[in-house]
């Protein structure tokens, strides 16, 4: 789950981590009383959840009230990358003398949360991997020992040589590491992590992703989910309690679990096609999930054909035809559909699909094939 820049700075500032005054507006009026508090020069910054934000015009600076409301009028509605903005943060505009990036995200390789900081911060750190990785530092750090003041300091000395602005920076690492931990993070950011002309260290940018799975613990958090910026099929697919990520290819994908499911994918694009989604009905054996699986994939405009693929070992097989019968008498796919169903129950499942009649086959590499192959002729 992803959270807003206005809400993770929250979270940064009741962990002691310094952020500009700021607060958000949904009308240019409200922008307007909002920098007239301020009385300072303001930046009006765009929420959605994606990146780029600056890039597409939506992030700007303000001389006063009066241009910051102007400039709240043409970013609330603005489009970028497909997300509609509805809400603007106007946040003080600092004074900036250097830019730096602080980072944490948890490497599944390691099994660890590993801190990257990077004297090169205002720009996408993607970009500084590629054409300058000498100037990205990472530290691994052991979940059970947690991060020490040293280690923390280390990093801030990769930043800054003024020694109270490697200690301003060591504390917010410190801090950044006690937010990711405490709120079952998978990502938090500070991009950028400035000094301004005081020599003040600040998080002028702020960036947190939760771990669905730590929501349960999460209320406050979980309470902060903006469903209006989120892709409408995954909000759906919560819903149904599905597991559905979308993508831009034209094979729909129904699978069950998660290791299949990234086989599947990895299969398709092995033969030449494009998978549209990642989806998981999961271990359950209810039908309507299937039903509720098929009309999220059908719609996308996108999809030239669905490839379903089950194997049933807690899942049945004759419960997924149930559902994939239902889902065709309700929704009337406009798109070919290739099935393959192997594991408990699968006679009686190939049954029940008779009355549908639909194409099968008998092997994950055959139905990939046959998915592929109904797409080139949808």
């Amino acid at each position: 789950m992803k959270i807003h820049e206005y809400q993770a700075k929250e979270v940064f500032a009741d962990a002691g981590i310094p952020v500009p005054e700021g607060q958000v507006a949904t009308t240019p009026a409200e922008a307007f009383e909002i920098a007239q508090k301020v009385n300072r020069p303001v930046m009006v910054k765009s929420q959605v959840h994606v990146g780029g934000r600056g890039k597409a015009g939506g992030i700007k600076y303000a001389e006063n009230a009066e241009n910051a409301k102007i400039l709240a009028q043409k970013i609330v509605g603005m489009d970028i990358k497909g997300l509609e903005v509805k809400k603007v943060l106007v946040t003080v505009a600092e004074d900036i003398i250097s830019e730096s990036y602080v980072g944490i995200i948890l490497d599944r390789a390691t099994k660890k949360p590993v801190i990257m900081v990077s004297p090169a911060g205002g720009v996408d750190i993607e970009e500084v991997a590629a054409k300058t990785p000498e100037k990205i530092f990472k530290l691994h750090v052991d979940p059970v020992k947690g991060l020490r003041p040293f280690q923390a300091r280390n990093l801030a000395y990769k930043l800054y040589r003024d020694i109270a602005q490697v200690r301003a920076a060591a504390d917010i690492i410190m801090k950044l590491y006690d937010v990711f931990w405490s709120k079952d993070c998978s990502l938090v950011e500070i991009n950028p992590l400035i000094t301004n002309t005081n020599g003040d260290v600040i998080a002028l940018d702020a960036k947190i992703n939760i771990d669905d799975n730590g929501l349960y613990r999460q209320k406050a958090i979980a309470a902060m989910r903006d469903i209006d910026a989120e892709e409408p099929a995954e909000v759906e697919a919560r819903e149904a309690d599905l597991s559905f990520v979308k993508l831009d290819g034209y094979i729909g994908c129904i699978v069950n679990g998660a290791g299949l499911a990234m086989a599947t994918m990895d299969l398709v694009k092995k033969y030449g096609g494009e998978p549209a989604n990642f989806l998981d009905i999961g271990g359950s054996s209810n039908p309507q999930k299937v039903v509720s699986a098929v009309k999220i994939i059908l719609d996308d405009p996108n999809v030239r054909a669905i490839l379903i693929n089950i194997f049933g070992g807690i899942t049945r097989c004759d419960d997924v035809a149930n559902g994939i019968v239902a889902a065709f008498k309700q929704l009337n796919p406009s798109v070919p559909v290739v099935v393959r169903l192997t594991g408990t129950n699968e006679k009686e499942a190939y049954k029940i699909l008779q009355s549908v009649n639909l194409p099968s086959a008998d092997t994950l590499d055959n139905v990939v094939k046959k998915a592929i192959e109904l797409a080139g002729t949808a």
